[in-house]
């Protein structure tokens, strides 16, 4: 058992039920009660409470009084809303990334991503694609500086990855998608703003797209 009075407790709580719902251990609609998810993880019921209400302001779960959390499900309608949020929010990211230019830390960890990803299309491994295709938007929009903006795209990002990992099987292979991170950080290493901005733009909007038309064809309405 994890002495629940470290602060790591809280935080490995939390990411142990993020992986549960973003991998479909726990199901969507579905509630567990704290007592089942502390035992899962070996922490004691606190840190599964902390964790729950980081979760709900992810948008993941709804926290219930004594009856612990609901996983909450992700239609096409949300995924339809998530996205024009993020298509219109990441390429001000990316235009504000390319305007302050890239630290040689953040030019590696973003070139690193994106290798990643080649090399696992490559592998056809779909789920290491998903995982640096998500660590590389991540990085885009703290490479902004702006703190709002990556308090704004933060919770939704989460609910992406969700969506992704479950259509994986269902969607063509991502070569577009990899193509267009590496002429992305082509964009932010030249310092070309419009071109980054440009480039996103036309990114999510695509992937936007295709993603919302799977989860309607499959009816994935209780992701």
């Amino acid at each position: 058992m994890t002495d629940d009075k470290h602060p790591s407790a809280g935080a490995k709580a939390y990411d142990a039920i993020k992986a549960m719902i973003l991998d479909g251990r726990l199901k969507p609609s579905a509630s567990y009660l704290e007592a089942e998810l502390a035992e899962r993880i070996g922490v004691s019921r606190t840190p599964v409470r902390e964790a729950g209400l980081r979760l709900e302001r992810d948008g993941l779960v709804t926290v219930r009084p004594r009856r612990g959390v609901q996983i909450l499900p992700v239609s096409a309608e949300d995924m339809t809303e998530i996205y024009q949020l993020l298509t219109a929010l990441e390429p001000l990211a990316a235009q504000l990334a390319a305007e302050r230019g890239l630290s040689a830390q953040q030019a590696e960890a973003m070139d690193n991503a994106t290798t990643r990803m080649e090399q696992a299309l490559a592998n056809d491994n779909l789920v290491a694609w998903a995982e640096a295709d998500d660590e590389f938007h991540a990085l885009l929009v703290e490479a902004s500086g702006n703190k709002r903006l990556i308090e704004a795209t933060a919770r939704y990002r989460a609910q992406v990855h969700r969506a992704r990992m479950a259509t994986l099987s269902l969607r063509p292979r991502p070569t577009q998608s990899t193509v267009d991170h590496r002429a992305l950080l082509d964009c932010l290493l030249k310092r070309d703003m419009s071109g980054a901005r440009d480039v996103h733009f036309a990114h999510r909007q695509q992937a936007g797209q295709m993603l919302t038309e799977l989860l309607a064809r499959h009816h994935f309405d209780n992701l």
